[in-house]
């Protein structure tokens, strides 16, 4: 019923979310890594040496983005989409024309920074600031945006590899997003400024009404509560990049397919979908402080399953389990800084934020790698991860009470 009366009545707003989600597909790793065959042949690149490659542009980007993300505090998001939106295009024909890695550096990470990064931040931060009573659905649909970029980017590209090379496809791509994606955007713009919303922080008197003061970055950084909670929301992205990364390895050690391995991802994209939608309804009907205790669950219980068996069940279950923590973690990540902290700043605690994310994702690959080469198996790996969650979701039971009590930023 929601979905039905906000599309009839508020269809701008979402779809810009959807958007804005869809284009951020070009900065995202599933789209990059389609050309990464061709990339490493051209440039004599090892696997291990793209990889450090690329996890250097990405750390860079985020710290670039530490600072660029607080200015959806300072202008309206269409405005903030058209610029990301011309740099990503920029950064598309860069690296159509790449010649030398430094080149080939900056083009990745100018695509981590304005796709990845930039237009996925505008998204949810407009979907928070405009949906402030229903922002948990409004971000569940804005975030559909994902799966269609997976569903249906992958297969065009690899089309156009069988017939264009991939500096042709890259300079299309920037063309494409001048000639198509912008004039979308203007209408956005156009129906937006009609309904007299995307005025920078002009519109929020609604929201200031629930949340009464918002915090800014510094103040954040003060409260004690920030740290109490962040060692939770690092989790997810740091065990899921992991396990992602050392997929091949956990197949090889418990004697799976790698067909298996292929058949299961439909599974784990159907329970973020699933999930991402029912997380929505939880943090709109009950807050996203009462989930904190509860989201990371199924990822302990998916470990544990995983380290205590080598059936061809288990990974399909495992899939599933990961899945719905990942999803559940979307929405949880994007509404709780509004519930504690207000929207005023939204955009530089969710850079700050997004940065520590991106730093966690960065360390885990090498750091379980090492544990690996110090001879420590996976499945006891998974089970210290399970053990952490379990001790996560018992602090924040402990801590839900007081982080349900409104409080007034420090001086």
């Amino acid at each position: 019923m929601f979905i039905k009366r906000i599309l009839l009545a508020t269809t701008p707003e979402l779809t810009l979310g959807i958007f804005l989600i869809f284009s951020s597909s070009i900065g995202q790793t599933f789209f990059i890594s389609l050309f990464s065959g061709e990339i490493r042949k051209e440039f004599n690149l090892s696997h291990g040496i793209f990889g450090i490659f690329y996890s250097g542009a990405t750390l860079g980007s985020a710290i670039v983005f530490f600072f660029l993300g607080k200015l959806t505090d300072q202008f309206n998001f269409t405005f903030l989409g058209l610029i990301a939106l011309v740099a990503l295009s920029g950064f598309a024909l860069l690296m159509s024309s790449a010649e030398t890695l430094i080149i080939l550096f900056l083009s990745l990470l100018g695509l981590r920074l304005f796709g990845q990064s930039m237009l996925s931040h505008i998204a949810i931060t407009s979907m928070a600031r405009w949906f402030s009573k229903k922002k948990g659905r409004a971000l569940s649909i804005a975030l559909m945006g994902h799966p269609i970029g997976e569903a249906l980017l992958p297969f065009l590209i690899s089309f156009f590899l069988l017939n264009f090379t991939w500096r042709e496809i890259w300079m299309g791509i920037a063309f494409c997003i001048i000639i198509i994606f912008l004039p979308i955007l203007g209408w956005h713009a156009k129906l937006l400024k009609s309904r007299l919303l995307d005025l920078s922080n002009n519109s929020l008197s609604e929201t200031k009404k629930v949340l009464n003061v918002s915090w800014n970055r510094s103040q954040v950084l003060k409260d004690v509560r920030f740290y109490q909670i962040m060692p939770t929301l690092l989790a997810s992205p740091f065990i899921v990049t992991g396990v992602f990364f050392h997929q091949i390895h956990l197949v090889e050690t418990k004697s799976w397919s790698i067909t298996l391995l292929a058949y299961c991802y439909p599974f784990f994209a159907l329970s973020v979908t699933g999930i991402t939608f029912l997380t929505g309804w939880i943090v709109d009907r009950f807050s996203t402080v009462h989930l904190l205790r509860f989201f990371l669950l199924p990822l302990a219980f998916g470990l544990i399953l995983l380290a205590n068996t080598d059936k061809t069940y288990a990974a399909p279950i495992f899939m599933i389990l990961m899945g719905a923590s990942t999803g559940a973690a979307t929405i949880v990540v994007s509404t709780l800084w509004v519930e504690l902290y207000g929207i005023d700043y939204l955009g530089s605690i969710r850079s700050m934020c997004f940065a520590m994310v991106v730093l966690s994702t960065s360390i885990s690959p090498a750091m379980m790698g090492l544990l690996l080469d110090m001879g420590i198996k996976l499945e006891v790996q998974f089970i210290i991860f399970a053990i952490y969650i379990f001790i996560c979701s018992i602090s924040l039971a402990i801590l839900t009470p007081n982080l349900l009590i409104a409080r007034s930023p420090p001086p």
